[in-house]
């Protein structure tokens, strides 16, 4: 009996999905709650685990979009596991004595091209499968018969133009489609460059006191709350003061209204195996340094894991993106639509600076914030920065909210 495949409804606002990777092959024997597909959606991937054990068939193949409750393969409940075993332990020597001989496509175009022929080769891939480097070995054998023809011609000096070897048009390049989430994100990246005024203003901060403070106190708090103390969670707090201080900062446009939000949902941040995801921590401002810390690390395992949820992502009234841990020095962060602002953080580099009138060495970091013109000034905008600036440089103003 053959039981279906099928795309679960992963929300109400995801209407197409990725086939992005069949973890097991068509033919291939599973087990029930093993995990068979993973899918892409414009939010976040989603592993398929099978409901049934049996004998996998595949439908669409990976790279293919299609839309929730799509038929995408079967399990064939009535195969033997033994059976199916023995076949497959069969399998690779049919194959093998099968394609000693055949030549993989980029091979085959190489050995007609430099005139070999792939039935006499030994081939050193998979299965005896002929690969480009064993044509090149083969074609470079009569060269080194014809060199003592070369060297009578040895006095008579010439220059020849180097020569690389040959690459077929079809290697030189990969086309591979992109995933619904990188096709998300460059849609509304491109959507928040046509239609928010987005500017970008500068500041640097003296990390200086948020590291003594850190470096004192990070064995007694990972101690007590079995997470460590970093940066992210000063920042985040110091965002949550400067946006009570410049509530537009925490606003957004809806038609001809500024609608100005209550709640302090700050989304961070964190890099998957997609790339970099967003997941929003909710009320920061009720939340520690502790909690947020441990929310930060919550969801990067989840994000390393691939099973961040839709609502994982939902809202958020502004973003922190720390490029500093890539080893970026300065850039200019794009919103997040429809938010207002999004704070850049980058690498913290030892500088020279004029403190009290002499020049000292100081762990200095570039910060910027871009944000919609159409919502902030330039004075707020400059007034929210140094307002970080200053929580950063003095940490005690975070428990005394000042």
């Amino acid at each position: 009996m053959k039981e279906e495949i099928r795309i679960p409804t992963v929300a109400e606002s995801i209407t197409e999905v990725d086939i992005s990777e069949w973890q097991k092959s068509d033919g291939d024997i599973v087990e029930r709650d093993e995990i068979i597909v993973v899918i892409d959606s414009d939010k976040a991937s989603l592993e398929m685990a099978a409901e049934h054990s049996g004998k996998l068939e595949v439908v669409v193949p990976e790279g293919e979009t299609v839309e929730p409750g799509a038929l995408i393969g079967y399990i064939d409940t009535s195969v033997s596991a033994e059976v199916s075993s023995n076949e497959q332990s069969q399998a690779p020597e049919a194959k093998s004595s099968a394609s000693s001989t055949i030549a993989s496509p980029a091979a085959a175009k190489l050995a007609k091209e430099k005139g070999v022929d792939t039935d006499s080769l030994s081939g050193t891939g998979k299965d005896g499968r002929v690969t480009k480097q064993d044509v090149l070995a083969a074609g470079s054998a009569p060269k080194s018969a014809s060199a003592p023809q070369k060297q009578e011609k040895a006095s008579t000096p010439s220059m020849e133009l180097p020569k690389a070897n040959t690459v077929s048009s079809g290697e030189r390049e990969t086309r591979k489609k992109m995933s619904s989430l990188r096709r998300k994100v460059a849609s509304r990246l491109v959507m928040a460059q046509h239609t928010a005024a987005i500017l970008t203003t500068f500041n640097e901060i003296d990390m200086a006191p948020v590291m003594e403070l850190r470096n004192k106190y990070k064995e007694a708090f990972e101690k007590k709350h079995d997470v460590r103390l970093g940066f992210m969670s000063f920042f985040t707090k110091a965002v949550v003061e400067a946006l009570k201080e410049f509530p537009d900062v925490n606003s957004y446009i809806d038609g001809n209204d500024l609608v100005e939000r209550n709640y302090y949902d700050i989304s961070v941040a964190v890099s998957g195996k997609k790339g970099l995801v967003v997941p929003v921590v909710r009320d920061c401002d009720q939340l520690s340094l502790a909690d947020i810390e441990k929310s930060i690390k919550y969801y990067a395992l989840k994000a390393r894991d691939n099973t961040l949820a839709v609502e994982d992502m939902m809202g958020g009234g502004f973003t922190i993106s720390n490029g500093g841990v890539f080893g970026s020095l300065l850039s200019t962060p794009i919103l997040n639509p429809p938010q207002t602002g999004i704070l850049g953080l980058h690498k913290i580099e030892e500088r020279p600076m004029v403190v009290n009138g002499e020049i000292v060495i100081r762990p200095m970091m570039y910060v910027a914030l871009s944000y919609d013109h159409r919502v902030i000034d330039g004075k707020q905008s400059v007034g929210f920065l140094v307002k970080i600036k200053e929580i950063m440089e003095d940490p005690s103003r975070i428990l005394l909210g000042v």
